[in-house]
């Protein structure tokens, strides 16, 4: 009887999942719109404790940042729930046209910036402008990782100690900046001079293209960002 008691909870679970309505992205209550533009659309997501969003559509491949520790039920329709569990700044690739359902399981509020990559249909199968490899930097304070490369955007994730900075580098097309922890940050932008920036956890700022600059943390604490960049 013990063991037939999860697996009813279970197909209970699936069979309510099935029989509630699905609704788009943008009409999901804990999904607010921050940014729109031809590349991306962005949300900032936050689910409160022990709740659930509503059963909701992503027709476009997307990113999501995590904001803080984090332990969700990732419930897609028509399949089991799946227990995940996410540390502060994890950022995944997911492929879209699904419905989930995500469930907060902790007692802290559930935060993620969700990044649709609104090229994917035409640059899915396109060759990547970047490769995978050789993209990982290491220098001194500071370290950048390639997260991942699809549909024509590359992910990155910074982390760099108070004082050090990122050496001179150019971007071609335009990013997305999503901050992990706060930030104190310095560009030094060529011809420009310059441009002091703050942001708080969950902050995104969108950047164009067409410059060189380096970037230094001006801060006291251990500067941590992802960022989306395009051609």
């Amino acid at each position: 009887m013990r063991r037939f008691v999860p697996l009813l909870l279970l197909l209970l679970t699936v069979v309510a999942l099935a029989q509630r309505p699905v609704v788009m992205i943008t009409a999901e209550p804990s999904h607010h719109l921050a940014l729109e533009n031809e590349y991306v659309r962005v949300f900032k997501v936050e689910v409160a404790p022990k709740t659930a969003t509503l059963l909701h559509f992503h027709g476009h491949d997307y990113c999501f940042v995590t904001l803080g520790d984090s332990h969700v039920s990732n419930e897609v329709e028509n399949k089991e729930p799946a227990d995940l569990k996410f540390a502060d700044g994890e950022t995944r690739f997911v492929p879209g046209n699904f419905a989930h359902a995500a469930r907060n399981l902790s007692d802290q509020p559930f935060r993620n910036v969700t990044i649709e990559l609104l090229q994917d249909e035409e640059l899915r199968s396109a060759p990547s402008p970047w490769p995978m490899e050789g993209g990982d930097k290491d220098f001194p304070g500071g370290h950048v990782k390639v997260l991942f490369v699809h549909d024509g955007a590359r992910a990155l994730q910074v982390e760099l100690q108070p004082g050090a900075t990122i050496p001179s580098h150019h971007h071609d097309g335009p990013h997305l900046l999503v901050a992990v922890s706060d930030l104190e940050l310095r560009s030094d932008v060529d011809g420009q001079g310059p441009m002091p920036g703050k942001f708080i956890s969950g902050d995104i700022k969108w950047l164009p293209g067409g410059y060189t600059h380096t970037v230094t943390n001006t801060g006291q604490r251990v500067a941590r960002f992802v960022t989306v960049e395009f051609k």
